[in-house]
């Protein structure tokens, strides 16, 4: 019997192939399916199922693709509404046979309703390995606001009463010995305390887990859990109805979304379709020089995550500038949460824009010394674009927070007349920000590279620290 845990940093998701016997079944796939199919033929086994512990909101999930180029069935737990696609709805307690081993449903409402767990029973009759998606993480259990967007009548209090009664019922029961094996780790905005550990044994959990602990009652839970919650980013209900509805194939939307644009034919496209252009170099190159209008959003960073925290409605269209060979990258990444609506990158890229004789724009982008040589001569404006939570266990004395996750509620507390000198944790989100302000009209906007690691080492800046309650995102 095989488990292997396939983890997606830029989402914080991980994905699980479980083999027994030559059969093998895919937990949670991605939406670039292909990786799973080859793992199962170089180890000579059939994939027949994709369980799917929920619909998911952070991502769309790769189970209609997958189910379609290898026949496996996709099974959902209890209650689960209509659906585009074929499936199987399991029963609470139904066991599906893998090879010489089990899997078995645990109904677990609360972070939606449909919400199930799989418990793995391997050929001696031992309860192993359980899966548990979005209702058990290490250090956190899921939120329970998400499925109120799609049924208004869940309110978060509901499901949370729900949340409770199934940890308690279904999975605290089970042996300590038992691996537990989540949908997300740190970094998601599906959880609020989330540890950077991807697996546990559920005794370890059960004494480190808050939300597990035994004499906590049902009203302590509810308030603890939908304390610090804020808003999710506004893609995740649009998540929720493609994995629910259906859609294209995700080898249409490469083939579409990495077509080569000659200079006349990108400017076109800028002019008929309104896109947004994302120019995912780094922060530093992207400075020297990029395309008006574009928004910096790196390749190497949380880009799923930051692009669709900062462009709300999935169907807008995108054109990408992206360094040579990574194309596929890119249109894959955007394609993970739903933004298919990918027109094409500018071939070359920006060398291609530069030789053309096009206008650029630049971001003044300078270091956190220059930064304290500047405030020894005047007083300074400093914008934190961090979480809400990085701002509140130390930030700059006098510094405003105005988080990258709630770009257009900071954009009100700045005045376009003022300038400001903007930071983050490294320098990744903080050229996010200041480039999608730059879009909007701030032309005062001054970059400080290195975020707060390089403040920090400076010595030469007030730090207030303290600590609240950690907030979700």
């Amino acid at each position: 019997m095989k488990v292997e845990q396939i983890y997606t940093g830029c989402l914080a998701q991980g994905a699980y192939y479980i083999e027994s016997n030559g059969e093998a079944a895919i937990i949670d796939p991605l939406r670039e399916v292909d990786q799973y199919i080859d793992m199962a033929k170089n180890r000579n086994a059939k994939i027949i199922y994709v369980f799917e512990t929920h619909f998911h909101a952070d991502f769309v999930s790769g189970h209609i693709d997958l189910a379609k180029k290898t026949g496996a069935d996709i099974v959902y737990g209890p209650t689960t509404m209509k659906t585009g696609f074929d499936f199987i709805v399991g029963k609470d307690g139904q066991e599906f046979k893998l090879g010489n081993a089990k899997i078995k449903i645990l109904h677990t409402p609360g972070h939606t309703m449909e919400s199930s767990c799989y418990l793995m029973i391997d050929e001696n009759g031992k309860e192993t390995s359980l899966f548990t998606g979005d209702t058990l993480f290490i250090g956190d259990v899921g939120r329970p606001d998400l499925a109120q967007k799609v049924i208004a009548e869940l309110t978060q209090e509901k499901l949370a009463a729900h949340l409770f009664d199934s940890l308690r019922n279904k999975i605290m029961p089970l042996p300590d010995d038992v691996i537990v094996y989540p949908g997300h780790g740190a970094g998601s905005a599906c959880g609020k305390k989330m540890s950077d550990e991807t697996t546990d044994t559920l005794g370890h959990q059960k004494i480190t887990n808050y939300a597990l602990r035994a004499d906590m009652d049902k009203e302590e839970f509810i308030d603890a859990i939908l304390t610090g919650l804020t808003p999710p980013p506004g893609y995740f209900p649009q998540n929720v109805l493609m994995n629910i509805q259906g859609y294209e194939s995700l080898d249409y939307i490469l083939k579409k979304g990495t077509t080569p644009l000659n200079i006349n034919d990108f400017e076109k496209a800028i002019k008929e379709k309104n896109p947004v252009i994302i120019d995912t170099r780094d922060a530093q190159s992207f400075c020297k020089g990029f395309i008006p209008g574009s928004y910096n959003i790196g390749i190497d960073g949380s880009f799923a995550n930051w692009v669709g925290t900062t462009i709300v409605d999935i169907k807008t269209p995108i054109l990408f500038i992206s360094n040579k060979g990574l194309e596929e990258e890119v249109t894959t990444r955007l394609a993970r949460i739903g933004f298919d609506n990918t027109l094409g990158y500018l071939k070359g890229g920006i060398e291609t824009w530069k030789k053309a004789g096009k206008d650029l724009e630049m971001i003044t982008s300078i270091s956190a010394e220059d930064l304290a040589t500047i405030q020894k001569q005047e007083e300074v404006n400093i914008l934190d674009v961090r979480r809400a939570s990085e701002y509140n266990s130390e930030h700059i004395l006098n510094a405003i927070n105005a988080p990258l996750d709630y770009i257009k509620d900071s954009i009100k507390k700045l005045d376009k007349n003022k300038t400001y000198y903007v930071h983050c944790r490294s320098g990744y989100r903080s050229m996010v920000f200041t480039s999608i302000l730059k879009t909007k009209g701030f032309e005062n906007l001054i970059d400080i590279k290195g975020g707060m690691k390089d403040i920090k080492e400076t010595g030469k800046f007030k730090i207030s620290a303290y600590k609240e309650p950690t907030t979700l995102l």
